[in-house]
């Protein structure tokens, strides 16, 4: 359980990053903003026709007796946006990162020169349209199994009181899961560390995942907020991809991170004297 505390301080340590680099913070707002644009069109959509679209759907119902048909119509409208509010939370992230590719591959690369021992950072050979074209595919292959997931949490949601409460919860340690993925993707690629061995990489240490996912997918519920965190998201990702990987770190561009524990200074004695 100790790992849930470290991932959501990965998720801190980035927005204190970001932060404290206002440059970089600037230009990663910029694909979130034109995701959220794109995004709340959608779900206005969504919101404005979903009845519609639900009355289409459910002809069988025109025969019920009153009250029932107008209940159950709500209800499926109710958990249509939902999944649509659900699906918007778990893409964001890859719609945000494939249309903001190159801010975030600078951004995270200067994370990770900002806490190498060496000052250096991993650099992808690929050209441009390369990386693009890897990362477009593997986000796809990553929201066909966000989309299998939301399915069958949407199919669950019918359960009395289990759809109520304990899929709810289910489903934002699922999307947790995936917007890790996505974010940490950005500084694994760039270490040529492909989709297959990046998902086993996340599922080694499934607590310190959802320690940064959950909280983060939470607060993307909130109107606005994912596009002023993903840059911070983006930077400590790339932090938390140096961890799974076993590279040293300096926090916070400072002291480096021990591996070991640190021997007695000569100059303090056993008993702190």
């Amino acid at each position: 359980m100790r790992d849930l505390g470290v991932g959501f301080r990965y998720l801190l340590k980035g927005q204190r990053w970001v932060a404290r680099h206002g440059k970089q913070y600037g230009f990663g707002l910029l694909p979130g903003l034109i995701t959220l644009v794109l995004y709340v069109g959608a779900l206005l959509v969504l919101g404005i026709w979903g009845a519609d679209f639900v009355g289409w759907a459910t002809p069988f119902a025109d025969d019920w007796s009153s009250p029932w048909p107008g209940l159950f119509r709500g209800l499926l409208t109710a958990l249509l946006f939902a999944l649509g509010l659900l699906l918007s939370v778990i893409t964001f992230t890859a719609v945000t990162l494939l249309i903001g590719q190159p801010f975030y591959e600078s951004l995270s690369e200067k994370v990770d020169r900002d806490v190498s021992p060496d000052g250096t950072a991993p650099e992808s050979d690929l050209p441009l349209w390369r990386e693009l074209w890897i990362s477009g595919r593997d986000s796809l292959r990553i929201v066909v199994r966000a989309l299998l997931w939301a399915v069958l949490l949407f199919a669950l949601g019918f359960v009395p009181f289990l759809g109520q409460t304990v899929v709810p919860v289910i489903g934002f340690m699922v999307t947790g899961f995936f917007l890790t993925e996505e974010l940490a993707a950005v500084a694994l690629q760039r270490r040529g560390v492909e989709l297959r061995a990046r998902l086993a990489l996340l599922r080694g240490r499934k607590t310190l995942v959802w320690g940064f996912g959950t909280p983060l997918g939470l607060a993307f519920l909130v109107p606005f907020v994912a596009v002023f965190l993903m840059p911070g998201a983006v930077a400590g990702a790339t932090l938390m991809a140096r961890d799974l990987l076993g590279e040293e770190t300096r926090e916070d561009g400072g002291a480096e991170t021990p591996k070991t524990p640190l021997r007695p200074s000569p100059s303090i004695g056993r008993n702190g004297h």
